[in-house]
This record gives structure tokens, sequence and C-alpha cells, in this order.
């Protein structure tokens, strides 16, 4: 386990998603609101390096914010053409 104690990962909770015009993003300053496509109690994504691995809910632990993971997300098996499915 040695090998492993200087390799870092940069993790990522995403809370939600926003899409708006380039020039509504440019007009807003500090104290703008962003809305996000969330709910409360909607699950968070968990990144590891911009990759889902895994999805959570957040807490409150005293005055300070946490993640409790719910699920490690599996990574999907590349699935390779059979015959007669397309190019090898």
């Amino acid at each position: 386990m040695a090998t492993f104690d200087n390799i870092s990962v940069e993790i990522s909770v995403v809370l939600g998603k926003s899409e708006m015009p380039i020039h509504q993003l440019l007009r807003m300053g500090r104290g703008a609101v962003i809305e996000l496509a969330a709910h409360e109690d909607d699950d968070v994504e968990i990144l590891a390096n911009n990759v889902p691995v895994a999805r959570g809910q957040v807490v409150l632990q005293g005055d300070r914010i946490g993640i409790s993971v719910t699920e490690i997300l599996r990574r999907g098996v590349e699935k390779r053409p059979t015959r007669g499915e397309g190019p090898i």
C-alpha cells in the first residue's frame, strides 16, 4: 500500500447543473444566485479526477458540510462488437 501513499486524486462533488445565456453569466456579480436543476434531497455526484465514481447525500456535521456515500458507480465494461454487429 505504500506505493499509493503519494498518489493524489482530485475529488469534486456536483450538487446540480444549470444552463444560462453567456450574457447573463457575464452580468453576474458578488451575491448572484445560480438556480440549479436539483432538489435538496437529490443525490450529489462524486467525481475523482472529473470521472463519476459515486453518488451521495449532503450531510451536516456541526458547522461543516460533508457527503455520505450512498452508491459506488461501476465503470462500464466496453462491449466489443461481435460478428455481424459492425467493424471489429
